[in-house]
């Protein structure tokens, strides 16, 4: 009897543990479905991110191209002889501020580029960015 009672409390532990197991194999497929869900849209945010960051660079070269070329209109205003004569202050401050933030010390009348404003630097600079890519170089198992 104490045999067939070991086998019956032993029969229930494997029971038990069978349905124990068989849960904690359909918690892992709901997981491991997450995971890979997640995967997705981790790669889905990188790829954006690196299209905003091709967008936002060819948005700064542009924006540096029109600042050059206002910067040099202004200089070539200003080595005329009748460059100074013809702006008047007021005028000299409307390119000022049509220049922006970054040439606005630059377009000082007299006043050479040789410094440069940094202080509008964006708050959301691409060296600001950064993902760690190690973990798409793991090989599963």
């Amino acid at each position: 009897i104490q045999i067939a009672q070991c086998f019956e409390a032993t029969r229930r532990r494997c029971c038990r543990l069978e349905q124990d197991g068989r849960r904690a194999r359909e918690q892992l497929a709901r997981v491991e479905a997450e995971r890979a869900a997640l995967e997705v849209k981790l790669k889905h945010a990188r790829n954006q991110v690196e299209v905003e960051m091709k967008k936002r660079h060819r948005a700064e070269a542009e924006l540096e191209k029109q600042e050059r070329k206002l910067q040099l209109v202004f200089e070539s205003l200003m080595r005329e002889p009748w460059g100074s004569k013809v702006l008047s202050g007021e005028q000299c401050s409307v390119l000022s501020a049509l220049a922006g933030r970054r040439l606005g010390a630059a377009l000082v009348p007299g006043r050479r580029s040789s410094t440069v404003d940094e202080s509008c630097q964006s708050l959301l600079s691409h060296s600001d960015i950064s993902y760690d890519r190690t973990e798409d170089d793991v090989v599963r198992s």
